[in-house]
């Protein structure tokens, strides 16, 4: 980075090139008011109250670029007496409570530090307000017009929601869409409340007028909805949470955040948090104290294991857990029960992408940082929503697309950057693979290759090149009903692209042939040469859960320890052995729908899940039940008594991320701390101590008495993670894996130099397109595809409890016009949904965003019954869920 030095007020000061006298003056020190500038939006130079003398002239700070050698003068009388003045003026059209001692406002301090008395606010108000929003307030009379919230709407956020209205004195801030703010297109991001100067935008309740700018003392911590990882500071009075704002210097979200980040803590303090074990007694969950909980816990499984052998008990590990907790789960599976059974929610999104991803390229995590993603001059988005599922990169990409990037969507819903899509393709569910070959024919065909990266880093590409000539672009159209027009001309965007990027989600990998998708996907960027080279950026997962990374960097898999290292590999045993001073199982464990089925069979005696609800989330969820039902001891370790608890033998209330210790990973492999904002409720505790609690009642020291002694540990066991440590995080902030070194950089780009598979090549994949597990007929003539809403996350357990069902009340089954009429369904009509499998109700929303033919709904209800609907088909290689094709019919009434 380049950098130009600034004299500001006699003092010399160091800038970015391109960067503003105001960030030169704040560099220096000084105190300057800005009253319409926010370091994340661009200069607008509209309030004048930045003004400062550079090189003998006065200028608005904000605007006016540093430039090296520049001479800035911010102190003397007349600069003071301007600032106060433009402050002044602005203060005074607003009521007297925008300037009251107790108003935390930007507007107020800035007042209070010029000497501008309250009673200067003399304006009349009346101009009224908007409270019909459970998370933003308007008060109309506040406001400046500055425009920052508008500004951040559009270009962080890019929802385009707010605008101006009125003119001269009565401009002021209103919806775009005109009528209430509840009703408009805000989704909730906090963006336009974190940079209002005046409290005209707040968050109603405690966390009124606090900012991301202005904040009392804070605990940082790491967002614990989706994989993302923002950074956020919580906020807390008398042990409760009273708001959590994004961090500014957040090293992803980079001061943004998304509704349920923001906003979604009500379930912290809602009265369905469980407080007590639950212990069924007679056939109902009576509460009692941890003693005899967890005493009834080991002695289950002690008998289990006695009785059955080791492989008769399994766990079901949990994204929602720290690395440091899941570490500890697999451990004590192996230690003390001596099984490898254990595996994690990772099975029913993201195991194709470790598959695919180590097959291609030797790592099971994404090639490049988001960082260098937004760097990209092309972006290839397939399988992904990120604008609802992932809303601070779905922001991100979008800004990217808005300033030049091409953008290629691959989604057969036309929502989110689809709308902004140089090219949308809208493959039938179930023809990845036919598609992603189809895009590689004309890259080949059409010379949009890098030869020599072929040659000398990639291995396969004879067998490609044959496959390739059955998947020509009219064939192609016939499979996936993509025309060959816009195939060919995807193709080219992407071929063609100084720095392409792929960038998908579990559209790709929640398929029969899941993993094929995936290693068909990473083909085109090992074609283009765009990976471990600076002729790209690589091939990226969104991954869904907030540690859905982390739980299977730890090992929480079944055929796999911390790090990846094969549990039939003996060296790689041999390493854990040496740590945890016992022999590890050789033979892999039990995926969770082999769990499932072997307590159906009567094979399984104890089942522990952790932070899951698997009878809301699997699939095919009437046989889930069964299994739970089946199987003699069922422990679950989990917030409020969810549909698993309520099947479980015992039930462990555990704390929520707001309320523990350790770290999680994010989707591109950085690792970041968790700390704990509150106390979990009652006698609830951490997964970590109750792990640990459980192994001493068994007569086992897992050794690990906190949750930095775990994650130190597991550098140990899995050299990858060597250089990792909390006392690092806490200094750093945010460091990618591989770091095997504590004193160097974790890397954050793969591949540089040589691939991590056997032979350092990458390696092209060969699989034929193979049809879906399921296909529509005369009797379920509809192919249902399953997925995320942005307002709420997984189950719904948190987000259900708090504003955001204010928001999104209900769960929608969205259909086409067309399907809607040869249906005869009515918008807003209440709909039986059913399969092959079980039967849904939901509500019928209709519009064009789903082709005809297909349909779309969430799992985050699970009283709507979705995912009884789903079927058992899974990808043949990793066992992943179709969660992306099932026939389905519609009824009414």
């Amino acid at each position: 980075m380049i950098e130009v030095e600034v004299e500001v007020d006699g003092a010399d000061v160091s800038v970015p090139e391109g960067a503003s006298l105001l960030s030169a003056v704040r560099a220096a020190d000084a105190e300057l008011p800005a009253l319409c500038s926010d370091d994340r939006l661009s200069p607008a130079g509209s309030c004048r109250t930045c003004l400062v003398r550079a090189e003998g002239q006065i200028v608005a700070a904000c605007v006016t670029p540093a430039v090296a050698g520049a001479r800035v003068e911010t102190g003397t009388d007349e600069l003071r007496q301007l600032r106060r003045d433009a402050v002044e003026l602005i203060a005074s059209a607003l009521p007297p409570r925008a300037l009251s001692a107790d108003n935390p406002s930007e507007l107020a301090r800035v007042c209070r530090s010029l000497g501008i008395s309250a009673e200067t606010a003399q304006g009349g108000g009346g101009r009224g307000g908007d409270h019909t929003h459970p998370y933003v307030h308007l008060d109309r009379d506040l406001c400046i017009a500055c425009g920052r919230c508008v500004r951040m709407c559009s270009d962080v956020q890019g929802t385009f929601a707010l605008t101006l209205t009125g003119r001269g004195g009565d401009t002021v801030v209103a919806p775009g869409t005109g009528g209430p703010w509840a009703e408009s297109d805000c989704v909730a991001c906090g963006g336009c409340v974190d940079t209002c100067p005046t409290g005209a935008i707040t968050e109603p309740g405690p966390g009124r007028g606090l900012t991301s700018a202005h904040r009392p003392a804070a605990t940082r911590t790491t967002c614990g909805y989706c994989g993302v990882g923002c950074a956020l500071d919580v906020i807390t009075s008398d042990a409760e949470v009273t708001a959590v704002l994004p961090a500014r210097d957040g090293p992803v979200n980079q001061g943004h955040a998304c509704v349920k980040g923001r906003f979604a803590h009500g379930y912290l303090t809602s009265s369905e948090r469980l407080t007590r074990p639950l212990l069924r007694r007679h056939g109902r969950l009576e509460s009692v104290g941890w003693d005899e909980a967890l005493g009834h816990v080991a002695r289950g499984l002690r008998e289990a294991a006695d009785t059955g052998g080791p492989d008769t008990v399994a766990a079901i590990s949990s994204a929602r857990a720290t690395n440091e907790e899941n570490y500890l789960v697999q451990k004590f599976m192996r230690v003390v029960i001596g099984t490898n059974n254990v595996d994690n929610c990772s099975r029913l999104c993201h195991s194709p992408s470790a598959a695919g991803l180590t097959a291609s390229f030797g790592l099971s995590g994404g090639t490049d940082s988001f960082d260098d993603v937004e760097r990209s001059d092309c972006l290839l988005v397939v399988g992904a929503n990120p604008v609802e599922a992932h809303p601070v990169v779905g922001a991100r990409l979008l800004r990217r697309v808005l300033r030049g990037a091409k953008l290629v969507v691959a989604d057969p819903r036309a929502v989110g950057l689809a709308l902004h899509a140089d090219v949308h393709l809208r493959p039938r569910p179930g023809t990845n693979v036919a598609l992603f070959h189809g895009l590689a024919h004309v890259l080949l065909a059409e010379g949009l290759t890098d030869e020599e990266f072929l040659r000398e880093r990639a291995t396969g590409l004879p067998e490609l090149v044959e496959l390739l000539d059955d998947y020509p672009p009219d064939r192609v159209a016939d499979v996936t009903g993509v025309p060959a027009a816009d195939l060919v001309a995807a193709a080219r965007l992407y071929g063609r692209a100084g720095r392409p990027a792929i960038v998908y989600g579990l559209g790709v990998t929640e398929h029969l042939h899941g993993t094929d998708g995936v290693r068909s996907l990473a083909n085109l960027a090992i074609l283009r040469g765009a990976v471990g080279s600076d002729r790209g950026h690589g091939v990226n997962p969104l991954r869904g859960q907030n540690n859905v990374q982390g739980a299977s960097d730890m090992g929480a898999l079944p055929d796999l320890l911390p790090g990846y290292g094969k549990v039939t590999d003996p060296a790689v045993r041999s390493r854990a052995e040496a740590v945890w001073g016992v022999q590890v199982p050789e033979r892999p464990g039990m995926r969770i729908p082999d769990m499932f089925a072997a307590a159906r069979a009567g094979e399984l005696r104890a089942l522990w899940v952790i932070g899951e609800d698997v009878c809301a989330t699997d699939p095919d969820a009437n046989r889930v039940a069964e299994a739970l039902d089946a199987c003699p001891l069922v422990v679950c370790n989990e917030l409020f008594l969810s549909e698993t608890a309520r099947h479980a033998d015992v039930v462990l209330p555990v704390a929520s991320w707001l309320e523990k210790d350790g770290t999680f990973v994010n989707f591109d492999r950085r690792f970041q701390r968790v700390r704990p904002a509150v106390p979990p409720p009652g006698e609830a505790r951490s997964d970590f101590d109750v792990v640990r609690a459980l192994a001493a009642l068994m007569g086992a020291d897992l050794d690990c008495s906190a949750p930095a002694d775990a994650l130190a540990e597991c550098g140990r066991v899995a050299p990858v993670f060597a250089g990792l440590s909390h006392e690092r995080l806490d200094r750093e902030g945010a460091v990618p894996w591989p770091c095997p070194d504590p004193g160097r950089p974790g890397q954050a780009k793969l591949y540089a130099e040589r691939f991590a598979t056997p032979d350092g090549r990458a390696h092209l994949a060969s699989a034929p397109y193979l049809p879906p597990g399921e296909t529509p007929d005369d009797d379920y003539p509809l192919v249902l595809v399953t997925g995320r809403r942005w307002a709420h996350y997984n189950s719904g357990s948190m987000t259900r409890r708090g504003g955001n069902l204010a928001l999104d009340p209900v769960d929608f089954l969205d259909l086409h016009p067309d399907d809607a009429a040869r249906y005869g369904v009515r918008d807003g009509a209440q709909v039986g949904v059913e399969s092959r499998h079980g039967r849904a109700r939901l509500i019928a929303r209709i519009s064009e965003q789903t082709a005809t033919g297909q349909a779309f709904c969430s799992f985050h209800f699970p009283a709507s019954g979705v995912n009884r609907l789903t079927s058992d088909h899974a990808d043949t290689v990793t066992s992943c869920p179709e969660y992306k094709v099932t026939a389905v019919r519609v009824t009414v009434g």
